[in-house]
């Protein structure tokens, strides 16, 4: 069993198809289909049903993934052991929620990539309700989210960054007489939005009709043109505030503060490249506290 067959393997399964694992590995097709011909005959059973341009993994094409994804991890930390003397290098993914990966982590990766000009830093965006999964399968190293405090978990290491207020917002725009008020809302799976429910309640603003929109970017764009009110972490909308285009109310209900976490995996090995990272960010807690 060849690792590169592995790794053919993974990357069908990523790109969703041959032809576009061939372009990612920069391989000849044909090369591909052999790959997994000589992985099928090794294990003695198919690994995909190839149903005309369309293909889906077997029962023992989804037994197998686990592993192979493990193998090829191992590997990967086998390297880096060997090379760990000369500082953090190779791959690093991080998983973030939308909402830190336009607003806050730009600067903290260009820091971080001036710092370790060797690490080869991907990110990648956490899917709704299947971070676990994605964590032990080694789709992502660490997650940066936003949630409530207190999180917890079994199967995850969770530790705090930094916290972040709630902001009632509204455009300085005068509201189109003709268009109702509305109160503009994150979807039901995005972790924040109990805060958000209690705080409506507790508000006058209860009263308004809610609209759900599926990112904060676009809460935010529907705002600073009048559509409605919104209640938004306080990172998110500090720039349009700062320059008065939306006015801000202070949050007064139960739930007036957000957390931004770290998250891990405790059965996964902290590799160097997400020891250094984990580091960093904690040296830009320490910088804030002593502000």
């Amino acid at each position: 069993m060849e690792l590169r067959h592995l790794i053919t393997f993974k990357t069908i399964v990523d790109t969703g198809g041959f032809k576009k694992a061939a372009n990612e590995l920069g391989y000849a097709q044909s090369s591909i289909t052999g790959h997994i011909k000589e992985l099928e005959e090794e294990l003695k059973k198919p690994l995909f049903d190839r149903l005309g341009r369309s293909i889906s993994l077997t029962q023992t094409g989804k037994d197998f993934l686990p592993y192979a994804l493990e193998i090829i991890k191992l590997y990967s930390k086998s390297q880096e052991v060997i090379h760990s003397s000369d500082g953090p290098s190779g791959q690093l993914i991080i998983g973030a929620s939308e909402s830190l990966m336009i607003y806050w982590l730009p600067t903290i990766i260009m820091d971080f990539m001036e710092k370790y000009p060797k690490v080869e830093l991907t990110i990648k965006s956490v899917k709704d309700g299947n971070l676990s999964s994605q964590l032990k399968n080694n789709e992502i190293d660490v997650a940066l989210l936003v949630d409530l405090p207190h999180w917890h978990s079994k199967e995850l290491t969770i530790e705090k960054i930094q916290d972040t207020r709630l902001s009632f917002i509204q455009s300085v725009k005068k509201q189109n007489k003709h268009i109702p008020g509305k109160m503009l809302v994150t979807e039901y799976s995005c972790s924040w939005r109990p805060a958000v429910e209690e705080n409506i309640k507790n508000e006058e603003y209860g009263s308004l009709a809610k609209v759900e929109l599926p990112s904060v970017e676009a809460i935010k764009k529907c705002v600073l043109c009048g559509l409605g009110k919104s209640i938004l972490p306080h990172f998110v909308v500090k720039e349009e505030i700062d320059n008065g285009m939306l006015e801000e109310s202070k949050v007064t209900g139960q739930y007036k503060l957000l957390n931004i976490y770290t998250v891990t995996h405790k059965d996964k090995w902290i590799s160097t490249n997400l020891e250094a990272f984990l580091s960093h960010l904690v040296e830009l807690k320490k910088m804030r506290n002593n502000k």
